[in-house]
This record gives structure tokens, C-alpha cells and sequence, in this order.
């Protein structure tokens, strides 16, 4: 008896546990009735995807049916994309037709967002505004103390980033003060610099890519946004294919799978063949085992393995520019680059094998003793850069005990940082290997 009565509750463990892995079952929530009654309002029919909440990537959307290579995902009628033609027809139209010197498509965007967010019950998008992130994890979004945990490259495209929203905040100005009169309170209250910062990371992180003919009265920015209600709950994975355009025919955004999904298990799109610090820093989210990801070598880094006594070193540097071998060069799962140790072995010519260099750059051998000099360069940037990272790791770990507020963006941080060491660890294991082999 007690035997069977034991494997009964393996069982029933072991299917709550199926039941947790696949997904837990979001569709009765109001805010997903709500979203899903005003979509089919604009013409949707969905019987493939619901609503779901993943214990490794959050929120996104299950298969009801098992999906085959070539079936259609998602298709949403052009009635529920938010574009700037949406702005256009709204009471902003006549504010943005009028201003000079024209504001950009994505700054008309951010403006709908937040004057539709600040209308509340009164807004026609509310059920989609109602499931948008209250906030984000872009770098834009982190405290200075996160961003400073961040890797060399990647920390400087963040401070750019975040430059880049002040700047349009600031530039904005006398265009926000100008809808005044469609508002009641005033109107530096409803367009404040945190309005805009959410309104442009939920513009980054969420648009589709659809072209628009431009426009007269916006700038000569590409107008190739669109948000996409529903079909923007489908999370990425760099493990799957798929096709996504607009069907003139049907007048909708159609995603067509090129991968098969199991019925109940998370459907996922591939936003790019982007490595860990673009996911980063364009969706605030990092894929673990990506194998997209790489870690990247700054050009300091690179060059405290040169000896500034070097008569040809300015040379070689000036060589290195001007072909473009500082920039990208990287460690991956399959060890150091080609490019890193192509810039490497330039680096490491003899005075009498320099004339060379430029047979180097193609990826000829010039000597046994450069090729060598390059492997063993590149093992010590390797372990510099190991040391470096669990140093980093360290430091993470520390702030996580001290700073309660910091710790979904620390997280997030010390998993792309654990996953650039994996990395790091794998290439150091097969640097190791071809010294041996050498």
C-alpha cells in the first residue's frame, strides 16, 4: 500500500511540477479579458496563444495546440497597430501638423503614449496601456551605481543612452508646453522627464519594424514603428526562426513559426541574432546560453600587452584603425576571434616581419614565433579579464545584501556578467588546448 500510495504523489508532484515548467495559465486574469475583448473588437481571432507566466522568463504567451514549421503564430489586423498614423487621427494631429521645426516619429509616439496613460478610463488604449511594464530594465532606467558594474563597452553605449532621452526630454520642451490647451492641469506635471523615459523604453523595447511613407510634417527620421498589442508578449529565444512582415493582403503583422512548439509550452520569436549586451541594452533583458554572446576586448585592454617601447607601434595602431580591428573584437564560446587575434598578430610583428602586416590582415601565417605570440596574449587578456569579472561578481553579491532597492537591476547585471565569465572559461579551456597542440 505505501508504496503505490508514494509513486501516486511522485506522480502528482512531478505533473504540478510539468504544470510549473510549462507555464501557469494567465487568460482569466481581468487586465488579459479586457486586452483580448477590445482586440477582438478591432477585428482579432486568436485561438493559438494564451497568456502565461513562465518561472524562467516571466510573462508571455503559451501554444493551446502544438505549432508546426510554417504556421502562422499571430496575425493582428492593421485596426490594432499604434502608429504614427494612430497619432496623426488623434486630437494631437493638429498640434503635431502645426509645429516647427517637425518632431521626429518617435518623439509623436512617446507623446501619444503619455497623453493616453495621463487619460486613464477616458483613454480608447487603455487595455493595452493597462498590460504595459510599469517600468523598465533598460540601462537607461539603471542607478549609476549598476551601470558602473556594467562591462567597459557596454557601460558607455548605457551613458549614451541615457544621454540620448535627456536630450530629447530637453529638446521636447517648448513642443510638450504647446498642447496646453488640451489639457486641464499643467502641463509640466503630465510630461515630466520620467513620463517620457518609460514612454521611450516601451517604444524601444516593444515596436515592431514596419515602414510608413514619410510624412510632411515629421522629421526625416525613419517612421518604421509600430506598436503591437498582444503579439508584444511573446518573449525572445535565440534558439528559433521566424518571418514576420506586414500581409498587404490581409491588411495585418503576420509572425509564421520556422521551428515546431509542443502544445502548452512558451512560444517564442527571435528579436535578432543579438549577443547578451544588445539584449541588454535594446530590451533590458539578458538570454542565458546564448550562443550569440560574446565578451568584448576594449582597445586599452588590448594595448597594455604592447610594449610602448615599440618603434613600430604608433604604426601598427594607426593599421589597426584604419582597417577597423580595434572595435568588436571578442571572446566567444569558441574561443578568442578571428579578429582578435588578427589584430593580435599585427600587434605582434617583429621589426623585420612589419612589411607583412598587410598579408596578416588577410590571415596569412608570417611566422610560427607570431602565431605563438598572439595565442599566449590573448590567454593572459583571457585570464585578465576572468579576474576582472569575478571581481565584478564579487562586488554584486556585496551591493545585493546592502542595497534592497537595487536588486532586480543588480540581478540582471550579475547574470550577464555570469554568463560572460562562462564564456571567458570556455575560451581560457580552448586557448589552453591549442597551446598543448602547439
Amino acid at each position: 500500500m505505501k508504496k503505490s500510495r508514494g509513486r501516486t504523489g511522485r506522480k502528482r508532484r512531478r505533473k504540478h511540477l510539468k504544470s510549473f515548467m510549462d507555464g501557469v495559465n494567465c487568460s482569466h486574469q481581468l487586465e488579459y479579458i479586457k486586452l483580448k475583448k477590445w482586440l477582438k473588437e478591432r477585428g482579432f481571432e486568436d485561438s493559438n496563444l494564451r497568456p502565461a507566466e513562465f518561472w524562467d522568463t516571466g510573462r508571455g504567451l503559451m501554444a493551446t495546440k502544438a505549432l508546426q514549421a510554417g504556421d502562422v503564430i499571430i496575425s493582428l489586423p492593421e485596426k490594432c497597430l499604434l502608429t504614427t498614423g494612430t497619432v496623426l487621427s488623434s486630437c494631437l494631429g493638429g498640434f503635431i501638423v502645426k509645429w516647427k521645426p517637425p518632431v521626429s516619429p518617435l518623439l509623436a509616439l512617446c507623446t501619444f503614449l503619455i497623453a493616453e496613460k495621463h487619460a486613464g478610463e477616458k483613454s480608447p488604449w487603455k487595455p493595452y496601456l493597462d498590460v504595459l511594464p510599469q517600468t523598465y530594465t533598460c540601462p537607461a532606467c539603471l542607478d549609476h551605481d549598476v551601470i558602473n558594474l556594467l562591462p567597459k563597452p557596454l557601460k558607455k553605449k548605457a551613458q549614451e543612452q541615457k544621454m540620448m532621452i535627456q536630450e530629447l526630454f530637453r529638446s521636447s520642451r517648448a513642443f510638450f508646453s504647446s498642447l496646453q490647451p488640451l489639457f486641464a492641469e499643467n502641463i509640466g506635471t503630465i510630461f515630466k522627464y520620467s513620463a517620457l523615459e518609460w514612454a521611450w523604453c516601451t517604444i524601444n523595447t516593444r515596436t515592431i519594424y514596419m515602414k510608413h511613407p514619410h510624412r510632411e510634417c515629421f522629421s526625416l527620421e525613419p517612421d518604421v514603428y509600430a506598436l503591437a498589442p498582444y503579439l508584444d508578449l511573446l518573449n525572445h529565444s535565440p534558439n528559433v526562426q521566424v518571418k514576420a512582415a506586414f500581409n498587404e493582403q490581409t491588411r495585418s503583422y503576420e509572425i509564421r513559426t520556422n521551428s515546431q512548439c509542443k502544445k502548452y509550452q512558451e512560444v517564442f520569436i527571435c528579436y535578432g541574432p543579438h549577443d547578451n549586451q544588445r539584449l541588454l541594452l535594446e530590451y533590458g533583458f539578458v538570454a542565458m546560453d546564448n550562443p550569440q554572446s560574446s565578451v568584448y576586448v576594449s582597445a586599452d585592454t588590448l594595448l597594455k600587452y604592447f610594449s610602448p617601447l615599440d618603434k613600430q607601434r604608433k604604426a601598427k595602431i594607426a593599421i589597426l584603425k584604419d582597417h577597423d580591428f580595434l572595435e568588436n573584437l571578442t571572446f566567444g564560446w569558441d574561443g578568442p576571434s578571428w579578429r582578435l587575434l588578427t589584430a593580435l598578430k599585427v600587434l605582434s610583428l617583429a621589426a623585420d616581419e612589419f612589411a607583412c602586416w598587410r598579408r596578416t590582415l588577410l590571415g596569412d601565417v608570417t611566422s610560427a614565433r607570431n602565431e605563438q605570440q598572439a595565442l599566449d596574449t590573448a590567454a593572459k587578456i583571457c585570464q585578465f579579464l576572468i579576474e576582472e569579472t569575478q571581481h565584478v561578481v564579487l562586488q554584486i553579491s556585496q551591493l545585493k545584501r546592502d542595497k534592497e532597492n537595487l536588486k532586480t537591476h543588480l540581478a540582471l547585471v550579475e547574470m550577464l556578467r555570469s554568463e560572460d565569465l562562462k564564456i571567458l572559461q570556455k575560451s581560457a579551456e580552448i586557448l589552453c588546448n591549442l597551446n598543448l597542440a602547439t
